[in-house]
């Protein structure tokens, strides 16, 4: 929401450029797409499973690849999307409400609604005492920003942005709520080297003022088109080793920003090297390490598949890394579009091209990185720390972030029966380097004692980097899961086993041998006679899959199959080996 950059004269902006919107720019999956087809619901809501279908109503399937789309201008603003009423739309689930009609019933109901919230802050009333406003460098349809000088304290005489959201504006007490969060959020990681830096809020009557640093290096998107539409490769590594610094950081605390894009990073000032600085989280919320979201929020050029099927995590922000990354390197976008559904159908159905230049040009390692980042299955996708220890980006001396993935993997190993317990300890011995530098790395941040971890060193890691927002977001909650693990230990090799996301591994191209070689090692140490109802007991399945079960289990011996071990390690909703290789 906040702009903060300084330029030399005043800039309208559209809303979606940084925007200073208090009320989320929240999409409608209908709304942004074409008129639902006939005989289907105009639209999905939460108590729906997010997955009964792959498209959004009105969505139609799309080619295999999109065509390629040079940046030679600024991003054309895509056609408007009609806000979610969220509140209104929960308590008239059926009702539709469509942008700019209403009833005079409805309209009285609305105002009635307006004039009794409460859009008391709680924020110091004295903004003009401690500072002189400037010139507007950045608008939005609910607000805008200003350049400010301090008039007195610790910002006396410093230049500083403040972003000026007006009250009237703030039309349901979601919108409140939002301004609440943002302002939380920014005050708790503030202290970030790629995080704006946080002074205060005010408010009077009319608006809520938020001080914050002044960066005046322009926005990534400018220095992109600057220079011709793409970055060098070692130039992209430098900017993308910023965003994942920054996103790791806000990940590990429970905060999800949900609208990363180029105009939402700015630099400090404008020298080449400057460092970047993540803006905007106005559209942010906080989110448990197992929990999901559901509201359709961002900017439909980075919006992630599961944010179109309403129900996502964190991971939705690693795919629009991968669309800023994919843009850094080649100057066009992955999915393109000339409308909001074009764009959807493109990211629900299309390929990114990696074939045409300039990506012949461009490292194996590199386009490894963006295909990891843009696998539509969110499961198999890179967390921020995992790809920061990526080939494409390792650098021995780089300081990384712990990583709240490890904290769910090792709760589900140590809830785990003993046979899938034995099934990842097989697979984690068939790793190769690469993902042990990841692991080792996680390991060392646990501060291991005489080559042993605790439930004790999961809970000191955490208190350790816990700013205020982790409360907030349930991040602790996690620790009560893990219980299983008090009185226990785990050496550097079972943690390795505890780790490893069985998802991510079948992402990459090695995945076959290393599937093969872990069943070699289960196969020695693991696998022994099961029984069809054993084996669907562990699977979590009822008796109407025992044919299918059956099938993992070898005639011969009674024991697991290389299929049913495969199987057994990804559930029987991932593809068999036979299918991958087709």
């Amino acid at each position: 929401m906040g702009h903060c950059c300084s330029k030399n004269a005043s800039v309208v902006k559209d809303d979606n450029v940084a925007g200073t919107s208090s009320e989320p720019q929240r999409w409608e999956i209908t709304a942004a797409a074409s008129e639902a087809a006939p005989g289907t619901s105009g639209r999905q809501t939460p108590a729906q499973s997010p997955w009964l279908s792959p498209y959004p109503a009105g969505v139609n399937p799309s080619p295999a690849s999109t065509p390629r789309r040079k940046i030679r201008w600024p991003f054309p603003p895509v056609s408007p999307a009609r806000p979610i009423m969220a509140a209104i739309q929960k308590r008239h689930g059926a009702k539709k409400i469509k942008e700019g009609v209403a009833t005079q019933g409805e309209r009285g109901e609305r105002d009635e609604r307006e004039t009794g919230l409460d859009k008391n802050f709680g924020f110091p009333k004295n903004f003009t005492d401690k500072y002189e406003l400037g010139k507007e460098v950045g608008r939005g349809h609910f607000g805008h920003t200003c350049w400010a000088k301090g008039k007195k304290g610790e910002v006396k005489g410093e230049s500083v942005a403040v972003k000026i959201i007006s009250k009237a504006k703030m039309t349901s007490a979601i919108a409140v709520e939002d301004v609440r969060r943002e302002v939380k959020i920014l005050k708790a990681l503030s202290g970030h080297k790629h995080m704006l830096k946080f002074y205060d809020a005010f408010e009077d009557a009319d608006n809520v003022y938020i001080i914050m640093e002044l960066c005046e290096g322009g926005e990534l998107l400018d220095r992109i088109l600057s220079r011709g539409g793409r970055y060098t490769e070692e130039d992209a590594k430098a900017i993308a080793l910023q965003i994942l610094t920054a996103v790791a950081f806000c990940h590990f605390q429970g905060v999800v920003h949900r609208d990363l894009k180029p105009e939402n990073f700015l630099f400090t000032t404008k020298d080449e090297d400057a460092p970047l600085k993540i803006i905007d989280f106005g559209l942010s919320d906080f989110v448990r390490p197992d929990g999901r979201l559901n509201d359709v929020v961002g900017s439909a050029y980075y919006v992630a598949p599961e944010v179109l099927h309403r129900s996502y995590n964190v991971e939705a922000d690693m795919w629009s890394i991968g669309v800023i990354t994919y843009i850094l390197l080649c100057g066009s976008r992955p999915f393109w579009a000339r409308t909001e559904s074009g764009i959807f159908r493109s990211v629900l159905r299309a390929d990114p091209n990696l074939e045409d230049a300039p990506w012949p040009n461009i490292s194996a390692e590199a386009k490894d990185f963006v295909k990891r980042l843009l696998n539509k299955d969110h499961r198999k996708r890179m967390t921020a720390a995992q790809a920061l220890t990526h080939p494409w980006l390792r650098e021995e001396n780089l300081p990384f972030p712990l990583d709240i993935f490890v904290y769910k993997s090792v709760k589900s190993y140590v809830r785990a029966t003993p046979l899938r317990r034995a099934a990842l300890k097989a697979l984690s011995k068939a790793l190769t380097e690469d993902e042990f530098f990841y692991l080792k790395s996680q390991f060392r941040l646990l501060e291991p004692k005489s080559g042993f971890i605790s439930l004790e060193n999961f809970k000191v890691a955490l208190v350790k980097n816990a700013t205020d927002v982790m409360g907030t977001a349930r991040v602790f909650d996690i620790l009560n899961l893990m219980e299983p693990l008090s009185g226990k230990k785990l050496d550097f090799d079972e943690f390795c086993a505890a780790a490893t996301s069985v998802y991510q591994l079948e992402a990459l191209e090695s995945w076959d041998k290393i599937s093969m070689t872990a069943f070699e090692y289960f196969e020695q140490e693991g696998n022994r006679v099961i029984t069809v109802e054993e084996l669907a007991q562990e699977m979590n399945l009822g008796p109407t899959a025992y044919p299918l079960v059956k099938d993992c289990i070898r005639s011969s011996d009674g024991k697991l199959s290389f299929l049913g071990y495969t199987k057994f390690l990804h559930g029987l909703t991932i593809r068999s080996v036979n299918t991958r290789r087709q």
